[in-house]
């Protein structure tokens, strides 16, 4: 059978566009929560740029141009040019070298000592579409940083000079060895060419050449002939051959020029022995075999027969020999075109070796006179060449130089601001607090029930949630809480008894414990929402209940834990609270009658819910968590470490507790990845439903 095709998986572009905007997320919440930084960078790149501008000595500046004269064109031509496609970027770098400013510094220090010494800093520009340098020294001493640009100028045509005549005289100097080598070896080969005409004709080998080519033509159609004849004799019979040769023309080319008289005698006896057997057939026909005619007839039929026989040895001995006379012919054309070719080879191999000698010779001579020509045309240039660049605009008087602030603040504050970025991201690099569901998915494999997004409307703690409540986002983000519970996936039963807990304070647990048991209250069920944190639990403030006694003296036995249980203003939710404050909860705890309360509780009421402490602060979630059916961890966004709450979620693993899912509670709702902010509009229409639809009611 065939296998299925394995196609490659597809990227999964969804996840990476919600990192990509998960990781802009970050950086945003982390620049407004650390605006200050950038803006500190800024105001220390902005204050250090003031004090080094303020520290600077005053500068003048001083300008000048220079343009590329038109080159002098001279018959002879110019040896010294350049492109200029590449001639301008080389000046401007030829301008601003060290061999230039060298030259510059030791000029002004032999031939103007008065002047101050300072450092001077050139730069050179071409203004665009044209061949105009302008050239602008700034430094400190006005009449110097003239007198620099002034000799910057000035010694650089001069080092253009210099290098012309260099370039010159290098040229002149090469070309002199060259004809040197040239005409020695122009001498060298005039002789060699004498040397050869003295010991050869060189009219004779061509003649000799020629003669020679002629006669192999013709050796070669004689053997070409003899070849086609002697193998046409090996070929025929000697009845062909005979034939052949009477058939052949006198006066045209054929085999022979005559036909042996043998050859003649063995045709005539043959034609006769045919005429005597068709004259014995006629008389056959009349008289019998030993009639005397008959019998005369066939004595002579038989003489003549012993005649054919002789004729026909000896016209086939005449074949064999003529085979040979033919072989030895070839045989000695053979030799002599043999001979003809070596002494025609070596015709031309003697005219061959005068022509490349003359050749040579030839083209000795021409590179001889071009270079001959190039020295003069080089030796002239060097003295009536002009220079490429002229001084257009000497030097001008420095004037104060005004440094361009709004510019140098500019290029500070940037600075400062990508310094201020680097310490945000250095920052967020080292920070493993989540901010939105890609950064938790990227940390935890545990499925996330619960998603709750930030109150912004909330000064301090968030309000519990209220009939009617205007907070649209908040309201749905804790039902999906809840339908994320009533129909969790696996076919086991439904938890019933469930643990709230986190890894640290302030993630936000109690309020999110107190929510979920009012949504949970208001689908029609009843909740038992139970205060376990027995050091600091605050949902009866949360409730307005009083905190008279409560689960700490249920578990310490002095009261029975349903006459302990409050009702609340949300119809069907019901609280325990956390009665005295006790240091020894783990212990109570761990009390026999503790099962028991739960699986009495769980009878009674659809779903009891648990407030804890957090894991990392006290061990009490350790052992109250394995009596539970499940436990919900709540992660807080901004706030809580990636690394602790592996931790916690580590020790609650560690005594074989389930975990149902994740909580992400206070995640900020504009972040991309929490859809109910978008989506205000919709809710903000209800009010004016629901009265469109009470009006026609009545």
């Amino acid at each position: 059978m065939n296998e299925p095709i394995a196609f490659p998986t597809p990227p999964d572009r969804a996840k990476r566009s919600s990192q990509f905007h998960s990781r802009l997320l970050r950086l945003r919440l982390r620049l407004q929560r650390h605006w200050w930084i950038p803006a500190l960078t800024i105001a220390l790149a902005v204050i250090v740029q003031g004090f080094l501008m303020k520290r600077q000595a005053p500068s003048y500046t001083s300008l000048s141009q220079m343009i590329v004269s038109i080159k002098l064109s001279i018959p002879e031509g110019s040896v010294y040019n350049e492109e200029m496609s590449n001639f301008l970027g080389t000046q401007v770098a030829l301008m601003q070298s060290a061999s230039v400013l060298d030259r510059v510094a030791l000029r002004l220090q032999n031939t103007r000592p008065e002047l101050k010494p300072c450092l001077v800093r050139l730069v050179v520009s071409v203004t665009p579409k044209t061949t105009i340098f302008v050239l602008r020294a700034t430094g400190e001493e006005p009449a110097y940083t003239k007198a620099y640009l002034q000799a910057c100028m000035e010694e650089y045509i001069a080092l253009k000079k210099e290098m012309r005549t260099q370039t010159s005289e290098s040229t002149l100097a090469g070309i002199t060895a060259e004809l040197g080598r040239l005409e020695r070896e122009l001498q060298e080969g005039e002789g060699a060419l004498v040397d050869f005409q003295a010991s050869n004709s060189v009219v004779f080998l061509q003649e000799q050449g020629n003669s020679a080519g002629s006669y192999l033509a013709t050796l070669n159609r004689q053997m070409a002939d003899l070849q086609t004849e002697l193998q046409l004799l090996n070929l025929l019979t000697l009845e062909q051959n005979l034939e052949r040769k009477q058939k052949t023309v006198p006066g045209e080319a054929g085999p022979a020029t005559a036909t042996p008289e043998s050859d003649n005698q063995y045709l005539a006896a043959k034609q006769q022995i045919q005429m005597l057997k068709v004259e014995q057939q006629d008389l056959g026909e009349f008289l019998r075999p030993k009639h005397p005619k008959m019998v005369a007839l066939s004595e002579d039929i038989s003489r003549r027969e012993k005649l054919l026989t002789i004729l026909r040895q000896q016209s086939q001995d005449q074949l064999e020999r003529r085979r040979s006379s033919q072989a030895l012919q070839l045989e000695n054309l053979q030799k002599q075109i043999t001979e003809w070719e070596a002494k025609s080879l070596d015709a031309s191999k003697r005219i061959a070796e005068f022509q490349k000698i003359r050749s040579n010779n030839q083209r000795v001579q021409g590179l001889y006179d071009r270079l001959l020509a190039t020295m003069q045309t080089v030796d002239v240039n060097k003295d009536i060449s002009p220079e490429s660049v002229n001084i257009m605009q000497p030097a001008s008087e420095a004037y104060p130089s005004v440094s361009n602030l709004a510019k140098n603040f500019l290029v500070a504050a940037l600075f400062g601001l990508g310094l201020g970025i680097g310490v945000l991201v250095l920052l967020d690099r080292l920070d493993d607090r989540m901010n939105s569901f890609s950064e938790l998915e990227d940390h935890f494999d545990e499925p996330l029930v619960g998603q709750i997004p930030k109150d912004r409307a909330a000064k301090g703690d968030s309000p519990l949630l209220q009939p009617q409540d205007e907070r649209h986002a908040f309201v749905e983000a804790y039902r999906n809480f809840r339908s994320a519970l009533l129909f969790l996936g696996d076919d086991a039963p439904k938890p019933r008894v469930l643990l709230l807990t986190s890894s640290i304070p302030n993630d936000g647990k109690s309020l999110t414990t107190a929510n979920l048991a009012v949504t949970m209250a208001n689908s029609g069920s009843r909740v038992l929402l139970v205060d376990a944190d027995l050091r600091k639990g605050v949902l009866h403030q949360r409730f307005g209940v009083p905190n008279h006694a409560g689960l700490s003296e249920a578990l310490a036995g002095v009261h029975l834990w349903n006459q302990l249980v409050q009702p609340t203003q949300v119809p069907g939710l019901f609280l325990l609270p956390r009665g005295a404050v006790t240091h020894a909860s783990g212990e109570l705890f761990l009390q026999p009658g503790t099962r028991p309360f739960l699986q009495a509780a769980a009878s009674q009421y659809d779903y009891v819910i648990l407030d804890t402490p957090p894991v990392m602060a006290a061990d009490d979630v350790s052992s109250l968590a394995p009596l539970v059916d499940g436990v919900l961890f709540v992660i807080r966004a901004q706030h809580t470490s990636a690394r602790i709450a592996r931790a916690a979620l580590e020790v609650l693993y560690q005594r074989g507790i389930k975990v149902l899912g994740l909580v992400f509670n206070a995640v900020e709702p504009s972040g991309g990845e929490y859809y109910y902010y978008r989506y205000h509009d919709y809710y903000a229409t209800y009010p004016k439903a629901a009265q469109k639809v009470e009006k026609l009611r009545s």
